[in-house]
């Protein structure tokens, strides 16, 4: 099995790379200057022994005596002649033979072409002499050497230096920048265990990133704070309008069976408590529809005269008396759910049928100012005072019984979910009561996108389920 490195926190990460950034950092410069200085060192030694071989040829050919009678006794005397010239070697090579100093150094190749050498700690140049004569002369270059080596001893102990200084720096600020997370995380931990969605969060502002990071936290945790109470008001109000037609049923059979009675009693109490029965699934669905999760949602081309439409006759079956006019001259289509949305239209007229019974209806299905759907729900009743309009929309909130969302027997969740509803699609419901009287309620929903971007939405839909 391979090592496996224990997990390391951000901090021991964050001093690791700093401490890894300063290594290399030191060693880049270090290498930096061993260059730039070896070089300027070099070109300086290079340029000394170029002087000093001009002036050895100076003698050399001045000299009274040719060349290949020089011995190695009278190149060393020309060498020593001053102190520029004391520490080189020198030899002659020529058609008519060589001479060198005694030092001269071994392994130094004869036919090298005039040039300037390095060979190892040396350095070589070679020089024509007038009449042919190769001069070698060689010297020796130790601060070369010995500034590899300085550079060597420096690296070795600064680089550890600056790597234990680095992770000691690198810790303590890391730990420092860190504290305002470790605080963070501290209350986070605090809120959950505590259930306090609303406490302020240490440091949240408009600052620095972590102080965004903290006001963001905040925020979400507010918005989670508000969906409790929404969720446990929701679950509250439900559990009670489930409990109370649950209770009368209950009661209801029981009264039945308590003694016995002729057939047409029966049926009329079975009846009953088969219209309580269809209050209940009325209501067991609305609450299912509402929290409908919007994944969830079908993506279909919907047509909106047809829903209409259809939630005019079921309205016209419910109450035959009642006066039901559809207004839609030209179709309109909207991309979404046709069960949400069908549900929504027929609340919006069935609320407008059943809440003033003689009542003008009239259902509009046209487009609105931004080129999507809408349908207009309309009547002539009574309308409602502004107090109440503000609430309607509300989930179990039911004024009277007479503005309820389905008359005396509703559960006040009609318009809750045609709200819900436009939410999930992109849209909104409009609620309005002129002062003359009168109710306007209004579906708005986003205009519906070209065939081909339907079919690649809901392809993008069906990958992220």
């Amino acid at each position: 099995m391979g090592l496996r490195l224990p997990h390391l926190t951000l901090r021991a990460r964050l001093t690791l790379w700093a401490a890894l950034a300063t290594a290399l950092a030191v060693a880049l410069v270090v290498a930096g200057l061993f260059v730039v200085v070896n070089q300027y060192l070099r070109a300086a030694q290079v340029a000394a022994l170029l002087t000093a071989t001009s002036a050895v040829q100076e003698r050399i050919e001045g000299a009274a005596q040719p060349f290949v009678l020089l011995s190695g006794r009278d190149l060393e005397r020309i060498a020593d002649a001053d102190e520029q010239t004391r520490n080189l070697e020198l030899r002659l090579l020529g058609p008519g033979g060589s001479a060198q100093t005694p030092r001269f150094p071994p392994g130094v190749e004869a036919n090298l072409p005039p040039n300037v050498y390095a060979l190892g700690d040396r350095l070589l140049v070679v020089r024509p002499l007038h009449d042919g004569t190769l001069l070698t002369v060689v010297s020796n270059a130790p601060v070369l050497s010995q500034t590899r080596r300085a550079f060597g001893q420096a690296l070795a102990w600064l680089l550890p230096t600056a790597l234990g200084l680095s992770l000691l720096l690198g810790w303590t600020v890391a730990g420092r920048l860190l504290a305002p997370v470790r605080a963070l995380e501290g209350a986070a931990r605090e809120i959950g265990a505590g259930g306090d969605l609303r406490r302020p969060v240490p440091g949240a502002g408009a600052g620095d990133e972590l102080s965004r990071l903290a006001l963001t936290l905040q925020e979400a945790f507010a918005r989670l704070a508000d969906a409790r109470e929404r969720e446990q008001d929701f679950v509250r109000a439900a559990a009670h309008d489930l409990r109370s037609p649950l209770a009368a049923l209950t009661a209801r059979v029981d009264a039945t069976l308590a003694r016995d009675r002729d057939a047409e009693r029966y049926r009329m109490e079975l009846r009953e408590i088969g219209t309580d029965i269809t209050r209940l699934a009325d209501l067991a669905n609305h609450l299912l529809l509402l929290a409908r999760d919007p994944a969830a949602l079908a993506r279909v081309e919907v047509p909106l005269r047809d829903l209409a439409a259809d939630a005019v006759d079921r309205a016209r079956e419910l109450r035959p008396e009642a006066d039901v006019d559809l207004v839609a001259p030209a179709p309109v289509t909207v991309w979404g759910d046709r069960v949400l949305l069908g549900q929504a239209v027929w609340n919006l007229t069935a609320n407008a049928v059943l809440h003033a019974p003689s009542a003008t209806v009239t259902v509009t299905v046209g487009r609105d100012e931004s080129g999507g759907g809408r349908v207009e729900v309309r009547d002539d009743g009574p309308g409602v005072p502004p107090d109440v309009l503000a609430r309607l929309g509300e989930a179990f909130y039911r004024p009277d019984a007479s503005r309820a969302a389905f008359g005396a027997g509703g559960h006040g969740l009609g318009l809750a979910l045609v709200r819900r509803a436009a939410e999930l699609h992109g849209g909104r419901l409009t609620l309005e009561s002129p002062p003359g009287g009168g109710f306007v309620a209004t579906l708005h929903l986003p205009e519906r996108p070209p065939t081909g971007e339907a079919r690649r939405a809901e392809r993008v839909l069906g990958s992220a389920l």
